[in-house]
């Protein structure tokens, strides 16, 4: 970093400059104020106690803050955790769902350490781009149940939120725009004496502090059975979610951020979590968009206190936070969604220049995700849809060539491009295995072998000369490719 150049990552930096440390503890302040509703509702989702919900926001976000890998990323209780351990505590109960969250933390500790943050690289920029289009859209359609069938003072509220939010930013940034409009409307609620629905509506604030707890579940073979399968998935929706959320915050912020240290984190905070009899969670997208792109926020100090915060506000100042309205609430998570989403990707002009393959890739993991309100699918889908986007190009681009005829007995074919499965299995059918002379030459300078697949394809056309009684060398192989083929050549079956 150059001389004189100030880290806004560095907790430090912040700690040190007035200016970031407002900052930090607005932003902190913000999101505490927005996780509320969020983890009461997705208590409901799991079918637990808020108090389970919240107590899990609180110990998340203030250990993520300390042991995480990706500076001012929030975690807390999510909707994909939530929807995961939903059957296990409907029919098992808390203390089981407790077992899932500690054993959850494990796996995800394990597998960083294996190096499964490592993968991330492996997610084309399309996956991402629908990952962030689904999450906008998503953010929006869990506010609507919040503006249908309520009164119609909630909408007044929500378009002068609105307004507040749009307008204020361009005036001054002293202050962030979401606090000012949750202090304003919920005073004007208390004088003016409103009845529209509040977060205190939304279920019980807890009124004292979470403690430590072990669930009380047998420690056997059969306890593991019914929990590993919620565990894992709950590990790996997890961990792709995070790791997802932490490189979406590396590209806004222009900031590289420790993936295998994030991975192995999200395990320790939900080892924490489960221990204060919390329902586990990982990297919430929206109150994160919250707290680096609507406040500004870049350090540690904003995590940890948005989880500080929160249990403040809810044990401290429960009677007070319960008379948010709603509405204020979701305007701010509207303006989320809305700057979340990647307008430039859906531009007319956009999607016109971009690959039909690239479109359908990133509307494929927006169309999952919306239609199973599961981020991690949508994500594995499109993976999925991506790599055989791509095989289907890569493999149209191996030709085979006649180049030579040295003599009237021999014929030299050389073979272009990149050979693997996809591509080597048409390999087979461009020779003129009837018609070539007694000698055959098949050069591969410009090509790699990839794959037992295209040794396999070698060998089938070796075969087809041999029947005929003709000889087939093969030359150019890199060094790469000559080592494959032979350990492979004649081992894999001649028709495979």
């Amino acid at each position: 970093m150059a001389t004189g150049t100030l880290d806004h990552t560095s907790v430090l930096a912040a700690l040190r400059s007035p200016r970031l440390l407002k900052t930090e503890v607005l932003g902190g302040l913000v999101v505490a104020l927005a996780l509320i509703p969020e983890a009461i509702s997705f208590s409901i989702i799991a079918g637990v106690d808020p108090r389970v919900g919240l107590f899990a926001s609180f110990t998340m976000a203030v250990t993520i803050a300390i042991v995480g890998g990706r500076p001012a990323m929030i975690s807390a209780a999510t909707g994909a955790v939530a929807l995961v351990v939903a059957p296990l505590t409907r029919d098992y109960g808390i203390d089981y769902l407790i077992a899932t969250v500690l054993l959850a933390g494990v796996l995800q500790i394990v597998l960083s350490l294996l190096g499964v943050a490592k993968l991330m690289r492996f997610i084309p920029r399309s996956v991402m781009v629908g990952f962030v289009n689904a999450l906008a859209i998503m953010i929006f359609i869990t506010q609507l149940p919040h503006l249908i069938d309520v009164p119609w003072m909630v909408y007044p509220l929500l378009v002068v939120s609105l307004l507040i939010l749009v307008l204020l930013p361009k005036l001054t940034s002293a202050v962030p725009a979401p606090l000012v409009a949750i202090v304003l409307l919920t005073a004007a609620t208390i004088v003016f004496s409103l009845d529209v629905p509040n977060v205190g509506d939304e279920g019980e604030l807890p009124s004292s502090l979470p403690s430590l707890m072990f669930p009380d579940v047998p420690l056997n073979m059969h306890t593991l059975s019914i929990i590993a399968p919620f565990a894992l998935a709950m590990a790996l929706v997890g961990l792709l979610e995070s790791l997802m959320t932490a490189k979406l915050v590396d590209d806004i912020t222009d900031t590289h951020s420790n993936k295998t240290r994030e991975g192995w984190g999200q395990g320790v905070a939900n080892l924490v979590t489960g221990f204060f009899g919390g329902m586990g969670g990982c990297a919430m997208i929206g109150q994160t968009m919250i707290n680096v792109k609507v406040s500004g926020a870049r350090t540690r100090i904003s995590t940890f206190l948005a989880g500080v915060f929160l249990l403040i506000l809810v044990v401290g100042l429960g009677g007070l936070v319960a008379k948010i309205p709603m509405a204020v609430l979701v305007a701010v998570m509207i303006m989320v969604s809305v700057g979340t989403l990647d307008w430039h990707s859906i531009n007319p002009k956009t999607l016109r220049r971009m690959p039909l393959g690239e479109t359908m890739v990133m509307l494929v993991t927006i169309v999952v995700t919306v239609t199973t309100h599961n981020l991690a699918y949508g994500v594995i889908v499109g993976v999925i849809t991506a790599m055989v986007v791509f095989a289907r190009r890569v493999a149209h681009l191996t030709e085979v060539v006649d180049i030579a005829h040295p003599d009237e007995n021999t014929r030299v074919y050389a073979v272009r491009g990149e050979l693997f499965f996809a591509s080597s299995n048409d390999l087979i059918y461009q020779f003129d295995y009837a018609g070539d002379p007694e000698n055959v030459i098949v050069d591969l300078s410009d090509a790699h072998i990839w794959d037992a697949s295209t040794v396999a394809t070698l060998d089938a056309i070796t075969t087809k000369y041999a029947a005929r009684g003709k000889n087939v060398e093969i030359i150019g192989l890199d060094k790469a490719s000559a080592e494959r083929h032979v350990r492979l050549s004649g081992r894999m079956g001649a028709g495979s």
